[in-house]
């Protein structure tokens, strides 16, 4: 298996450290290879930490241009007191606005959010 994942890997020209190998061959022994992603997602959340940085989601609409993805990332790194890799994500049904996820914490300026907010209101 850990060769056949090794070859995978080399034929999309990925070459791994022998640090990275050790590590692949060691979840590959110990049956761990439906972990890895969560392996993945874990040392990233580590790296961020250690840099200060946190990885943010951030929910659109519609497409979100590079000049006013950078501009949104800037008014939130203010907001959150950290530095922010963004991944933009285009969920149409959110109407209009954006939804922003960064850790535990959701900012929703969504239209979605707003009619669901004027629903409960109006129902209550």
């Amino acid at each position: 298996m850990f060769d056949l994942v090794c070859g995978a890997l080399q034929s999309r020209q990925i070459q791994l450290s022998p640090a990275a190998r050790n590590f692949l061959r060691a979840v590959i022994d110990n049956s761990r290879l439906g972990a890895l992603p969560e392996i993945a997602a874990q040392f990233q959340a580590l790296v961020n930490a250690r840099s200060g940085v946190s990885d943010a989601m951030v929910e659109s609409a519609f497409p979100i241009e590079a000049a006013q993805l950078a501009e949104v990332v800037q008014t939130l790194q203010r907001r959150f007191g950290r530095k922010l890799n963004a991944r933009v994500v285009v969920r149409p049904d959110l109407i209009g606005g954006i939804r922003v996820v960064v850790g535990d914490e959701v900012l929703d300026t969504s239209v979605k959010a707003r009619l669901e907010q004027m629903k409960t209101t109006l129902t209550a």
